[in-house]
Protein backbone atom coordinates (compact mmCIF):
# COMPACT_ATOMS: atom_id res chain seq x y z
CA UNK A 1 0.00 0.00 0.00
CA UNK A 2 1.50 3.36 -1.23
CA UNK A 3 1.27 6.01 0.90
CA UNK A 4 1.86 10.57 0.21
CA UNK A 5 3.29 12.79 2.98
CA UNK A 6 3.69 15.85 1.64
CA UNK A 7 5.51 15.85 -1.54
CA UNK A 8 5.28 17.76 -4.47
CA UNK A 9 5.14 14.48 -6.95
CA UNK A 10 2.97 11.66 -5.87
CA UNK A 11 5.24 8.36 -5.27
CA UNK A 12 3.51 6.95 -7.92
CA UNK A 13 4.80 9.34 -10.12
CA UNK A 14 8.36 9.22 -9.37
CA UNK A 15 8.39 11.36 -5.84
CA UNK A 16 11.39 11.83 -3.70
CA UNK A 17 10.73 9.93 -1.22
CA UNK A 18 8.15 6.97 -1.53
CA UNK A 19 6.40 5.64 1.67
CA UNK A 20 4.88 1.79 1.42
CA UNK A 21 3.15 -0.55 3.38
CA UNK A 22 4.96 -4.18 3.66
CA UNK A 23 2.80 -5.95 5.97
CA UNK A 24 3.79 -4.59 9.17
CA UNK A 25 6.33 -2.72 8.17
CA UNK A 26 6.93 0.91 7.05
CA UNK A 27 8.93 1.12 4.15
CA UNK A 28 10.30 4.68 3.25
CA UNK A 29 12.42 4.75 -0.31
CA UNK A 30 14.81 7.56 -0.77
CA UNK A 31 14.17 8.42 -4.65
CA UNK A 32 16.64 10.84 -5.90
CA UNK A 33 19.18 7.99 -7.68
CA UNK A 34 20.41 10.79 -10.17
CA UNK A 35 20.96 12.74 -7.07
CA UNK A 36 22.80 9.82 -5.41
CA UNK A 37 19.48 10.49 -3.01
CA UNK A 38 20.76 13.56 -1.58
CA UNK A 39 18.30 15.15 1.12
CA UNK A 40 16.10 18.36 -0.13
CA UNK A 41 13.66 20.47 2.26
CA UNK A 42 11.08 18.93 0.79
CA UNK A 43 12.25 15.36 1.95
CA UNK A 44 13.19 16.07 5.29
CA UNK A 45 9.81 17.75 5.99
CA UNK A 46 8.09 14.36 4.69
CA UNK A 47 9.94 11.57 6.67
CA UNK A 48 9.13 13.40 9.58
CA UNK A 49 5.45 13.78 8.92
CA UNK A 50 5.70 10.12 8.17
CA UNK A 51 7.68 8.82 11.27
CA UNK A 52 5.16 10.70 13.14
CA UNK A 53 1.77 9.16 11.64
CA UNK A 54 3.54 5.64 11.57
CA UNK A 55 4.45 6.16 15.26
CA UNK A 56 0.85 6.32 16.07
CA UNK A 57 -0.42 3.85 13.86
CA UNK A 58 -0.47 0.41 15.67
CA UNK A 59 -0.30 -1.28 12.05
CA UNK A 60 3.38 -0.11 11.75
CA UNK A 61 5.42 -2.26 13.86
CA UNK A 62 9.00 -0.76 11.98
CA UNK A 63 10.13 1.45 10.02
CA UNK A 64 12.51 0.40 6.92
CA UNK A 65 14.26 3.36 4.94
CA UNK A 66 16.61 2.51 2.10
CA UNK A 67 17.87 4.05 -1.04
CA UNK A 68 17.07 3.61 -4.96
CA UNK A 69 20.11 3.30 -6.76
CA UNK A 70 23.84 3.12 -6.53
CA UNK A 71 23.78 5.11 -3.21
CA UNK A 72 21.76 5.08 0.21
CA UNK A 73 21.98 8.83 0.60
CA UNK A 74 25.03 11.02 -0.04
CA UNK A 75 24.48 13.56 2.33
CA UNK A 76 22.18 16.96 2.13
CA UNK A 77 21.70 18.92 -1.20
CA UNK A 78 24.38 21.55 -0.04
CA UNK A 79 24.76 23.60 -3.19
CA UNK A 80 21.27 25.31 -2.41
CA UNK A 81 22.21 26.16 0.77
CA UNK A 82 25.51 27.77 -0.61
CA UNK A 83 23.60 29.66 -3.16
CA UNK A 84 21.18 31.15 -0.84
CA UNK A 85 23.99 32.25 1.17
CA UNK A 86 25.95 33.71 -1.25
CA UNK A 87 23.16 35.72 -2.81
CA UNK A 88 22.52 36.88 0.99
CA UNK A 89 19.24 34.56 1.81
CA UNK A 90 21.27 32.08 4.14
CA UNK A 91 18.36 30.64 6.57
CA UNK A 92 18.88 27.43 9.12
CA UNK A 93 15.32 26.58 8.45
CA UNK A 94 16.33 23.42 6.44
CA UNK A 95 18.81 22.42 9.27
CA UNK A 96 16.52 23.24 11.84
CA UNK A 97 14.02 20.49 10.43
CA UNK A 98 17.15 18.29 9.34
CA UNK A 99 17.81 18.09 13.00
CA UNK A 100 15.02 17.84 14.55
CA UNK A 101 14.52 14.66 12.33
CA UNK A 102 17.59 13.47 13.49
CA UNK A 103 16.39 13.35 17.29
CA UNK A 104 12.98 12.13 16.43
CA UNK A 105 14.80 9.34 14.51
CA UNK A 106 17.50 8.73 17.38
CA UNK A 107 14.25 8.53 19.93
CA UNK A 108 11.87 7.10 17.82
CA UNK A 109 9.61 4.30 19.64
CA UNK A 110 9.73 1.41 17.21
CA UNK A 111 12.28 -0.39 15.72
CA UNK A 112 13.71 1.47 12.96
CA UNK A 113 16.12 -0.34 10.65
CA UNK A 114 18.28 1.23 8.35
CA UNK A 115 19.20 -0.58 5.07
CA UNK A 116 22.93 0.69 3.92
CA UNK A 117 23.60 -0.21 0.68
CA UNK A 118 25.87 2.31 -0.96
CA UNK A 119 27.09 5.25 0.37
CA UNK A 120 26.16 7.20 3.44
CA UNK A 121 27.62 10.31 4.04
CA UNK A 122 26.06 13.68 5.94
CA UNK A 123 22.64 13.96 5.71
CA UNK A 124 22.22 10.34 4.89
CA UNK A 125 23.79 9.45 8.07
CA UNK A 126 21.58 11.69 9.96
CA UNK A 127 18.30 9.17 8.98
CA UNK A 128 19.95 6.11 9.05
CA UNK A 129 22.65 5.98 12.11
CA UNK A 130 20.89 7.06 15.29
CA UNK A 131 17.78 4.04 14.23
CA UNK A 132 17.92 0.85 16.53
CA UNK A 133 18.93 -1.11 13.29
CA UNK A 134 21.62 -0.57 11.37
CA UNK A 135 22.43 -2.83 8.39
CA UNK A 136 25.27 -2.56 6.20
CA UNK A 137 26.38 -4.23 2.65
CA UNK A 138 29.10 -4.90 1.06
CA UNK A 139 28.56 -1.68 -1.05
CA UNK A 140 28.03 0.15 1.51
CA UNK A 141 30.83 3.23 2.58
CA UNK A 142 30.00 5.54 5.51
CA UNK A 143 31.85 8.70 6.36
CA UNK A 144 31.05 12.64 7.43
CA UNK A 145 33.66 14.10 5.71
CA UNK A 146 32.54 17.78 6.03
CA UNK A 147 35.88 19.21 7.74
CA UNK A 148 36.78 18.83 3.85
CA UNK A 149 34.28 21.53 2.87
CA UNK A 150 34.80 24.07 5.64
CA UNK A 151 31.63 22.59 7.52
CA UNK A 152 31.17 20.36 10.85
CA UNK A 153 30.44 17.34 11.46
CA UNK A 154 26.17 18.10 12.30
CA UNK A 155 23.28 15.84 11.68
CA UNK A 156 23.86 14.27 15.25
CA UNK A 157 27.58 13.47 14.52
CA UNK A 158 28.66 14.95 17.49
CA UNK A 159 25.97 12.74 19.39
CA UNK A 160 27.41 9.45 17.07
CA UNK A 161 30.87 9.92 16.94
CA UNK A 162 31.54 10.63 20.05
CA UNK A 163 30.52 7.36 21.51
CA UNK A 164 33.27 5.30 19.35
CA UNK A 165 36.30 7.02 21.22
CA UNK A 166 39.58 7.70 19.06
CA UNK A 167 37.74 5.96 15.66
CA UNK A 168 34.93 8.58 16.25
CA UNK A 169 37.76 11.52 16.37
CA UNK A 170 39.18 9.78 13.65
CA UNK A 171 36.45 9.93 10.92
CA UNK A 172 35.50 13.37 12.08
CA UNK A 173 39.12 14.96 11.91
CA UNK A 174 39.89 13.26 8.68
CA UNK A 175 36.51 12.15 7.15
CA UNK A 176 37.83 9.35 5.56
CA UNK A 177 35.69 6.48 4.53
CA UNK A 178 34.86 3.12 6.09
CA UNK A 179 32.99 0.02 4.79
CA UNK A 180 31.16 -2.77 6.06
CA UNK A 181 33.67 -4.28 8.13
CA UNK A 182 35.02 -1.03 10.31
CA UNK A 183 31.44 -0.13 10.66
CA UNK A 184 30.69 -3.51 12.22
CA UNK A 185 33.84 -3.84 14.55
CA UNK A 186 33.43 -0.20 16.08
CA UNK A 187 29.68 -0.41 16.64
CA UNK A 188 28.65 1.69 14.01
CA UNK A 189 26.85 -0.86 12.19
CA UNK A 190 24.64 -3.51 13.98
CA UNK A 191 24.57 -6.07 11.21
CA UNK A 192 26.21 -6.71 7.85
CA UNK A 193 24.09 -8.47 4.94
CA UNK A 194 25.30 -9.11 1.38
CA UNK A 195 23.16 -6.97 -1.18
CA UNK A 196 21.85 -9.90 -3.09
CA UNK A 197 20.03 -10.91 0.42
CA UNK A 198 18.11 -7.82 0.35
CA UNK A 199 14.77 -8.67 -1.67
CA UNK A 200 14.65 -11.45 0.63
CA UNK A 201 14.90 -9.45 3.68
CA UNK A 202 12.45 -7.19 3.19
CA UNK A 203 9.94 -9.59 1.49
CA UNK A 204 10.43 -11.79 5.52
CA UNK A 205 10.61 -8.50 7.25
CA UNK A 206 7.15 -7.58 5.62
CA UNK A 207 5.78 -11.09 7.36
CA UNK A 208 7.82 -10.15 10.63
CA UNK A 209 6.45 -8.71 14.14
CA UNK A 210 10.26 -7.45 15.01
CA UNK A 211 13.25 -7.19 12.68
CA UNK A 212 15.61 -8.96 15.19
CA UNK A 213 15.06 -12.92 14.11
CA UNK A 214 14.82 -12.25 10.64
CA UNK A 215 18.54 -9.84 10.43
CA UNK A 216 20.11 -12.24 12.61
CA UNK A 217 19.07 -15.49 10.16
CA UNK A 218 20.69 -13.43 7.56
CA UNK A 219 23.56 -11.55 8.45
CA UNK A 220 26.86 -12.00 7.63
CA UNK A 221 30.14 -12.11 9.63
CA UNK A 222 32.72 -9.92 8.45
CA UNK A 223 36.01 -8.90 9.07
CA UNK A 224 37.05 -5.84 9.61
CA UNK A 225 38.96 -4.19 6.61
CA UNK A 226 41.76 -1.82 9.11
CA UNK A 227 44.60 -4.52 10.72
CA UNK A 228 44.49 -4.46 14.74
CA UNK A 229 47.83 -2.35 14.01
CA UNK A 230 45.58 0.58 12.72
CA UNK A 231 42.82 0.81 15.20
CA UNK A 232 45.48 0.57 18.04
CA UNK A 233 47.05 3.93 16.27
CA UNK A 234 44.12 5.23 15.86
CA UNK A 235 43.10 5.27 19.90
CA UNK A 236 46.90 6.30 20.63
CA UNK A 237 46.77 9.64 18.14
CA UNK A 238 43.05 10.49 18.45
CA UNK A 239 42.26 9.86 22.19
CA UNK A 240 44.54 12.96 23.79
CA UNK A 241 42.96 15.77 25.14
CA UNK A 242 43.89 18.39 22.91
CA UNK A 243 43.91 18.83 18.73
CA UNK A 244 47.35 20.42 19.03
CA UNK A 245 48.15 17.24 21.46
CA UNK A 246 46.78 14.52 18.57
CA UNK A 247 48.61 16.60 15.82
CA UNK A 248 51.92 15.83 17.78
CA UNK A 249 51.12 12.60 18.47
CA UNK A 250 51.04 12.20 14.62
CA UNK A 251 54.19 14.38 13.86
CA UNK A 252 56.37 12.76 16.34
CA UNK A 253 55.31 9.06 15.18
CA UNK A 254 55.84 9.86 11.18
CA UNK A 255 59.29 11.64 11.99
CA UNK A 256 60.87 9.80 14.16
CA UNK A 257 59.09 6.29 14.04
CA UNK A 258 58.71 6.67 9.96
CA UNK A 259 54.71 5.79 10.49
CA UNK A 260 53.52 5.80 7.35
CA UNK A 261 50.17 5.78 8.70
CA UNK A 262 50.85 8.90 11.00
CA UNK A 263 51.95 10.27 7.76
CA UNK A 264 48.98 9.58 6.38
CA UNK A 265 46.69 11.13 8.83
CA UNK A 266 48.54 14.42 8.92
CA UNK A 267 48.67 14.97 5.42
CA UNK A 268 45.18 14.34 5.04
CA UNK A 269 44.37 16.55 8.37
CA UNK A 270 46.31 19.33 6.85
CA UNK A 271 44.71 19.84 4.16
CA UNK A 272 41.39 20.48 6.07
CA UNK A 273 39.84 23.57 7.16
CA UNK A 274 41.56 24.64 10.54
CA UNK A 275 38.11 26.08 11.76
CA UNK A 276 35.93 22.64 11.16
CA UNK A 277 38.86 20.64 12.52
CA UNK A 278 38.97 22.99 15.99
CA UNK A 279 35.16 23.47 15.96
CA UNK A 280 34.54 19.06 15.34
CA UNK A 281 37.16 18.11 18.10
CA UNK A 282 35.50 20.41 20.47
CA UNK A 283 32.17 19.48 19.33
CA UNK A 284 32.77 15.80 19.98
CA UNK A 285 34.38 16.48 23.32
CA UNK A 286 31.43 18.11 24.57
CA UNK A 287 29.11 15.78 22.40
CA UNK A 288 30.25 12.72 24.14
CA UNK A 289 28.74 14.34 27.60
CA UNK A 290 25.40 15.29 26.18
CA UNK A 291 22.27 13.64 25.62
CA UNK A 292 21.20 13.58 21.81
CA UNK A 293 18.80 16.42 22.16
CA UNK A 294 21.69 18.47 23.58
CA UNK A 295 23.95 17.70 21.11
CA UNK A 296 21.07 19.07 18.12
CA UNK A 297 20.63 22.50 20.09
CA UNK A 298 25.11 22.40 20.30
CA UNK A 299 24.72 21.44 16.35
CA UNK A 300 22.46 24.17 15.71
CA UNK A 301 24.41 27.01 17.41
CA UNK A 302 27.41 25.68 15.49
CA UNK A 303 25.37 25.59 12.39
CA UNK A 304 23.90 29.12 12.71
CA UNK A 305 27.95 30.56 13.15
CA UNK A 306 29.07 28.00 10.03
CA UNK A 307 26.22 30.15 7.91
CA UNK A 308 28.76 32.95 8.51
CA UNK A 309 31.89 32.22 7.88
CA UNK A 310 34.33 31.67 4.78
CA UNK A 311 35.48 28.83 4.95
CA UNK A 312 31.94 27.13 4.70
CA UNK A 313 31.24 28.80 1.05
CA UNK A 314 34.90 27.89 -0.16
CA UNK A 315 34.88 24.42 0.77
CA UNK A 316 31.82 23.86 -1.31
CA UNK A 317 33.35 26.12 -4.13
CA UNK A 318 36.47 24.10 -4.21
CA UNK A 319 34.37 20.70 -3.93
CA UNK A 320 31.30 21.17 -5.35
CA UNK A 321 30.56 23.97 -7.64
CA UNK A 322 34.15 25.29 -9.60
CA UNK A 323 35.24 22.01 -8.34
CA UNK A 324 39.17 22.93 -8.04
CA UNK A 325 39.99 21.28 -5.32
CA UNK A 326 42.00 24.23 -3.89
CA UNK A 327 40.25 25.85 -0.89
CA UNK A 328 42.12 28.89 0.10
CA UNK A 329 40.76 28.58 4.51
CA UNK A 330 41.04 31.45 6.55
CA UNK A 331 43.22 31.28 8.37
CA UNK A 332 45.09 29.18 6.73
CA UNK A 333 46.60 26.86 8.73
CA UNK A 334 45.30 25.51 12.21
CA UNK A 335 47.55 27.04 14.44
CA UNK A 336 46.49 30.20 13.26
CA UNK A 337 43.16 29.69 14.50
CA UNK A 338 41.87 32.07 17.45
CA UNK A 339 40.76 29.92 20.44
CA UNK A 340 37.69 32.91 20.82
CA UNK A 341 37.03 32.51 17.59
CA UNK A 342 36.00 28.72 18.37
CA UNK A 343 34.27 29.88 21.42
CA UNK A 344 31.60 32.01 19.39
CA UNK A 345 30.51 29.42 17.35
CA UNK A 346 29.34 27.57 20.95
CA UNK A 347 27.87 30.47 22.60
CA UNK A 348 24.03 30.54 23.15
CA UNK A 349 22.45 32.08 20.12
CA UNK A 350 20.49 35.64 20.90
CA UNK A 351 17.81 34.60 18.61
CA UNK A 352 16.96 31.28 20.17
CA UNK A 353 18.34 27.84 20.36
CA UNK A 354 16.74 25.12 18.43
CA UNK A 355 13.50 24.23 19.61
CA UNK A 356 13.02 20.15 19.60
Amino acid sequence: MREEFGLDQEPTNGGEVLFERRGGAGVITLNRPAALNALNHRMIQALSRALSAWEEDEAVRFVVIKGEGRAFSAGGDIVDVYKAGRAGKASPDFFADEYRLNAHIARYGKPYVALIDGIAMGGGVGVSFHGSHRVMTENAVFAMPEVGIGFFPDVGGSHLLSRLGGYGMYLALTGNRIGWGDALRVGLATHALKSSDLPDLLERLAGADHPDDVLLSLAADVPAEGDEARFHAIDRHFTLGTLDDCLVSLQRAAEHEEDEFAREMLSTIRTRSPTSLHVAFRELCHGAMFSMDECMRMEFRILVRMLKNHDFYEGIRAALVDKTRDPSWKPASIEAVDPAAIDAFFAPLAEGELEL
